[in-house]
């Protein structure tokens, strides 16, 4: 059967990664060959490969495809690792770390769109998914530690509870700041105590929980 959107894919790889400073192979390859528009609600699937996010319901988003690539590539997966996603969301990044990776767990607290993502998942056939419904800000400690955490949506810091399921040396990404602009970080566990870079500014929806935003209010004054 031709795939009548594997040319947009292409157009997205080339205009919108790959020009912008993609690099890692695996993970262009990975946004090639997922596609987007299965992710994306009916009403917006025609503006599924375009340079923005789009609404999915529930008020959350389905991410812009080039910070889509950007966290997973700082993720710096080689395929065999058990990774973390906090906010499953549409699915779509669960998706590609798939790919990536040996074994997904995705936390989403909203039921309703963790059933259609694994209603998606499973008609594409992606079977190293298990999505599970929660509190994010926790993670998912019966299942770690974890080689990666991968969190999409923003927290006034970063979760404690998070931190402390990551594996030696392994890499969680999240976006840190206030309600309306934040620093999408990694923090790297190391020997000497955990490392943050700063990945550049970004925009995301709240991450509600116990240790991320609750009732409105900050869960913690510190960022870090």
């Amino acid at each position: 059967m031709v795939d009548d959107n594997a040319s947009l894919r292409d157009d997205m790889l080339t205009q919108q990664l790959i020009k912008r400073g993609i690099s890692d192979e695996r993970v262009l390859q990975a946004m090639r060959d997922v596609p987007r528009h299965l992710f994306v609600p009916g009403h917006h699937r025609s503006m599924a490969y375009e340079d923005m996010p789009l609404p999915i319901g529930y008020e959350q988003t389905i991410s812009q495809p080039l910070m889509v690539a950007m966290m997973t590539e700082a993720l710096q997966l080689q395929g065999h690792e058990r990774v973390l996603e906090i906010g499953t969301g549409s699915g779509y990044q669960a998706a590609i770390l798939s790919r990536l990776a040996a074994v997904v767990f995705s936390v989403e607290r909203i039921a309703e769109l963790a059933a259609q993502a694994r209603i998606t998942l499973a008609m594409m056939g992606i079977m190293n998914v298990h999505v599970l419904v929660g509190d994010g800000s926790l993670g998912l400690p019966e299942h770690g530690p974890y080689d990666a955490i991968i969190v999409t949506a923003a927290s006034p810091k970063i979760p404690p509870a998070l931190a402390e399921q990551l594996a030696p040396a392994g890499r969680l990404v999240i976006p840190v700041g206030d309600r309306h602009n934040q620093t999408l970080v990694r923090r790297t566990a190391t020997n000497n105590g955990p490392q943050i870079e700063p990945l550049g500014g970004c925009r995301f929806v709240p991450l509600i929980g116990q240790q991320g935003w609750v009732s409105g209010e900050r869960a913690q004054e510190d960022v870090l």
